[in-house]
């Protein structure tokens, strides 16, 4: 709630309704206008069953994929061997089937992850139900990828957003919400991570450093190269969540940073999109192949933004929140995740 957003008035309910015209002739009537009760969008007319048995499901499924990558992260960090190496990928979903201990080993990696995914998509969800907009509990992916176990989290929206401030505020909610709980895990990953001169050069990836985590490394480990610090898999999936909120905040089409650019500069939207997914192709070509897969998800799936018909001002108050939303985007995004 901004100071700038509409409050309800509960007083004038009480209120006597206004005669159409004073009465002028006390032999005359005076007739009354009672104004119809109002009729929001954002009420969904039809409400959805939760399904929570599929969200429980899935969600552990995937803490079960991820704890399993974090097992073969946690027994490569504690023998200095590389994260990810192809010799050895048969070893990725095994090494946490060994012993109960050993899948154990993986939790730091996974609940990590889970909590920062979690957060990001409660952040969507909470926004939805102050606004009345009808969303699915968050839908958990897993996945056999060696690097995460995982391919995200979602939230589906069934019904209208009924005005830009309520498509910002569901918009910038999630990645916020996500930054606030990768920060301190990757500051307590760093903690428990070791020094192991080139270390980032092996191995079959090399992972690239973003901004926020090159900081947070100067802090904890002053004077050392990142290439010579080995990470924690904890510190491991604060990194996925940085690459999860860079791309999320994307400005481009339905993705949480096209919501934002709509919101912002509504008809605006459908150029910055196309510029973006231009300058998706350049940077997929020498620096990261994702982007390239990026480039083609938004054109064919998510380059159109659903219409919000609303022209009022979104308020200073966003504005600087859209502000902050682009500090964390620059603070998370490195234009090579993964070397090609």
């Amino acid at each position: 709630m901004f100071p700038e957003d509409p409050i309800e008035n509960t007083s004038a309910a009480a209120a006597p309704p206004a005669p159409v015209a004073q009465q002028q002739r006390p032999d005359l009537p005076v007739y009354y206008f009672e104004p119809p009760a109002p009729h929001f969008e954002s009420e969904p007319e039809e409400h959805h069953p939760k399904r929570v048995w599929l969200h429980v499901l899935l969600f552990v499924a995937t803490l079960f994929t991820t704890t399993l990558v974090g097992a073969h992260m946690m027994f490569n960090f504690t023998h200095d061997l590389p994260v990810f190496d192809f010799e050895r990928l048969s070893d990725v979903f095994s090494i946490g089937l060994q012993s109960p201990a050993a899948f154990i080993s993986g939790l730091p990696f996974s609940l990590t992850l889970l909590t920062i995914l979690m957060a990001h998509e409660m952040g969507h969800y909470v926004a939805c139900l102050w606004y009345n907009v009808d969303a699915t509990l968050p839908f958990f992916l897993p996945s056999p990828v060696p690097g995460t176990g995982t391919f995200g989290a979602f939230i589906r929206i069934r019904s209208h957003i009924p005005t830009k401030r309520a498509l910002f505020d569901i918009g910038v909610a999630g990645p916020l919400a996500g930054f606030v709980f990768l920060t301190p895990a990757l500051l307590i990953g760093l903690a428990y991570s070791h020094v192991l001169p080139g270390i980032g050069h092996r191995g079959a990836w090399q992972l690239g450093v973003p901004t926020l985590q090159l900081l947070a490394e100067k802090l904890v480990f002053p004077g050392v190269r990142s290439v010579d610090i080995y990470l924690h898999p904890m510190a491991r999936a604060a990194w996925v969540g940085m690459l999860a909120t860079a791309i999320n905040l994307l400005p481009a089409g339905q993705l949480d940073g096209g919501h934002i650019v709509y919101a912002l500069f509504g008809r605006a939207h459908k150029w910055i999109t196309w510029g973006f997914i231009a300058a998706l192709l350049p940077m997929g070509w020498f620096y990261w192949y994702g982007w390239l897969i990026w480039a083609v998800l938004l054109l064919v799936f998510a380059r159109k933004h659903p219409a919000v018909y609303d022209y009022t001002d979104i308020g200073k108050g966003r504005i600087q929140i859209g502000a902050v939303a682009l500090v964390v985007f620059l603070l998370c995004f490195t234009l090579s995740p993964v070397n090609n």
